[in-house]
């Protein structure tokens, strides 16, 4: 059969980079390869070529027919944490020149334990991406209200732009209190610095908060412009390599990045750091089209890499999204599909702890490196990845297909000096156990996440995903009954899947702070109180349209949303809502906007706690447009009444010996067919092991179905 590709998905994780191909029928390759940090597009055209060789095609021969291509990697959030962005200078409003090193309280204890909260000896404040002598204060200042109580200082600024271009800064960031109400001071500053760059035939960009992030919280919206400037600017050049990479073996399609409200945007977008963690978004985003074609009301996503275990729910058909979410130790004003990420991976290092004597899982990762049994990564201490592979559930010889050999020996030698011995267990016994202890670990996360939200497990699907879901996914569903447990066969590359399976979408927020008089005012009065939300939407109307111009989409192409974020008045948390009537033109389309708000309400709280008395208030309004664009089908193959064929059998040890156990190559396997544990599904790209009295069946739309056998 011969294939013609159509669309292409690249997820670029820590570990690996998978690809997702798609042809015109729905059939679909996986390709894989480890990923390269130090230029993301050898990985992926590595894996690329690894995902067409199975249709026996090369890059030449499919790429210039793709329609539709995009991207998803690490990259920009690496440069973040490991501090290898541009040289910054920030100029904020004076007496906030201290405020990267300050930090805000929430910010300050992100990512600690509550023991470490509370321990001085153990806290410390974050790394300012810049240093105190590249932030220059001036005076000025508008109030809350977008009133200029202060007229801005323009020497002060001319001042602060000699400093920072005597210092050879890349980059400069603005970011002056309440310029989300009242940009004036913002673009005064902008107008000052390029009279002062022009003046030295110099040029640099500028990056101004006003302009990038309008939304309320000085401290997120400077955080937010400086990775702008800092990550995501030099990032757009390794998102251009990967295009180049694709122009050079004739490719013509747009590159498109995922972004973190769940849509994809163009590597050319003026805030590319809506993209600094595009990977885990990419997984949800394929989970809600999973549940929109399968009629799955609410859906738990689990996702395990090599270096963390990302959690997702998608309720009542949609997933919720963050305003306000944290990064990296950074709280950021960029909306972000809600993710809740664990420091638990397949490359996660254990450790005995030398107080206690206790075994530890993470939070800190091999990644790409994978462990002990792979010598040349240099790594000396135990991973997840050694403990399955002594205990006979990867097989050494197929790691990546067989690109990379294992060393079982090794890594025996390893757990048995660093775990084993000082446990006082045989090395295969302490394996286990630990796995075990990392599984409940996980499944607790997951658990606690839907017990969280006032659900039980049997109200949701679980799906599992990633490189490393398969190989845990029976571990951390043991005894919880959810409705379904469901393994994509082609789990390895689901978050590339759900790149390809995202709107072309760009979406801007802008804070407003309207309150909504009562319904017993007049119609004409509620109508008039909210006609700045009319106003703020036809300004990020054109902020979307100047984005899809640059990709050459005329607007007569762009479908709008309008939607808000509101709240009781009086409430600190606000709920985003889509204006059921789309622009507001009248009473009804205000109660319309009133009813919807309730009923999401009532979603996430208690119906009971409604409280319609305090009046309404919105206080952020957002605008999404977005453009057709070529998706993938899912699979639809017919089922079979054969047993699958056994590829071999090998000694498997599950809970406290090893098990002669049947070894499945997962290609072979058919719709119809089930797998009865104990057994192991292998694959180039992932491995499913299934314990006894478990079983695994593959439906029609290749997804396997675990399930406990009575």
């Amino acid at each position: 059969m011969s294939h013609d590709p159509r669309v292409l998905a690249i997820d670029a994780g820590g570990t690996m980079t998978d690809t997702f191909i798609v042809d015109q029928t729905g059939e679909f390759v996986v390709g894989k390869a480890q990923t390269t940090p130090h230029d993301e597009s050898i990985g992926f055209m590595e894996s690329s070529t690894d995902a067409l060789a199975q249709w026996g095609m090369t890059s030449e021969d499919a790429f210039p027919g793709i329609a539709a291509a995009v991207f998803s990697g690490t990259a920009m959030l690496n440069r973040l944490l490991t501090r290898g962005g541009l040289k910054v200078g920030v100029i904020v409003s004076a007496g906030q020149e201290d405020c990267l090193k300050m930090e805000r309280g929430k910010q300050t204890f992100l990512g600690y334990s509550y023991g470490d909260r509370l321990h001085v000896a153990t806290h410390y404040h974050n790394e300012p991406l810049v240093p105190r002598g590249r932030i220059f204060g001036v005076r000025g200042r508008v109030d809350l209200n977008g009133e200029e109580v202060i007229p801005l200082r323009e020497a002060e600024v001319r001042e602060a732009a000699a400093s920072l271009l005597a210092q050879e800064v890349e980059g400069i960031v603005i970011n002056l209190i309440f310029s989300y109400r009242n940009a004036a001071h913002e673009r005064r500053v902008i107008e000052i610095l390029q009279e002062e760059l022009d003046a030295k035939g110099s040029s640099i960009p500028i990056f101004a908060s006003s302009q990038l992030y309008p939304v309320r919280g000085d401290l997120p919206r400077l955080n937010s412009a400086l990775i702008e400037a800092y990550a995501a600017e030099p990032s757009r050049q390794t998102l251009r390599n990967v295009r180049d990479k694709t122009k050079g073996v004739g490719a013509e399609f747009e590159l498109r990045v995922m972004a973190a409200h769940g849509g994809t945007i163009s590597i050319e977008t003026n805030e590319l750091a809506r993209t600094l963690m595009s990977g885990p978004i990419g997984g949800v985003v394929g989970g809600a089209f999973l549940a929109e074609q399968l009629d799955l009301r609410n859906v738990l996503c689990t996702d395990i890499g090599g270096t963390s275990f990302d959690i997702a729910l998608i309720t009542a058909n949609r997933f919720d999204t963050s305003p306000k979410p944290d990064v990296a130790k950074f709280l950021l004003n960029i909306p972000q599909v809600s993710i809740d990420t664990v420091g638990a991976g397949t490359g996660s290092y254990v450790r005995i702890d030398p107080t206690s004597n206790r075994p530890e899982v993470g939070p800190d990762s091999a990644g790409a490196m994978i462990g002990t049994s792979w010598p040349e990564g240099g790594v000396e201490t135990v991973t997840v990845t050694d403990l399955n592979l002594i205990l006979g559930r990867l097989n050494p010889d197929y790691f990546l297909g067989g690109q990379v050999q294992l060393d079982t020996e090794r890594a025996r030698s390893e757990v048995k000096r660093q775990i084993a011995d000082p446990l006082g267990l045989d090395p295969e016994l302490a394996a286990a156990g630990i796995i075990e202890l990392f599984e409940t670990g996980l499944r607790n996360d997951a658990v606690g996440r839907i017990l969280g939200k006032g659900y039980a497990p049997a109200d949701y699907t679980l799906l599992c995903y990633g490189g490393g879901g398969p190989l845990h996914v029976a571990g951390y569903t043991s005894g919880i009954p959810f409705e379904k447990v469901l393994i994509p066969a082609w789990a390895a590359g689901f978050s590339a899947f759900g790149c390809a399976c995202a709107e072309w979408e760009y979406r801007y927020d802008e804070t407003i702070d309207l309150p909504i008089p009562p319904s017993g005012t007049d119609g004409g009065d509620r109508v008039a109180a909210v006609a700045p939300m009319n106003d703020a939407w036809s300004r990020l109307e054109k902020k979307v349209l100047a984005e899809f111009e640059k990709s050459g989409v005329p607007a007569e192409k762009v479908q709008f949303t309008w939607a808000a974020r509101m709240q009781y008045q009086g409430q600190l948390d606000d709920i985003e809502i889509v204006s059921p009537a789309g622009r507001i033109g009248s009473d009804a389309d205000v109660q319309a906007m009133i009813d919807e708000f309730e009923r999401a309400y009532g979603q996430v709280y208690a119906r009971s706690a409604r409280s319609p008395e305090l009046g309404y208030a919105v206080t952020d309004v957002i605008v999404m447009g977005r453009t057709e664009v070529e998706k993938p089908v899912l699979p639809h193959r017919p089922e079979v009444d054969t047993e699958a064929t056994i590829k071999e059998t090998r000694q498997v040890f599950w809970s406290d010996s090893f098990v002669e156990s049947k070894v499945y190559e997962l290609d072979d396997i058919k719709p119809g067919q089930t797998i009865v544990g104990p057994a192991v599904i292998e694959a180039a790209a992932t491995t499913f092991p299934i314990p006894p009295k478990r079983q695994a069946r593959l439906n029609r739309h290749d997804l396997f179905e675990l399930q406990e056998i009575a």
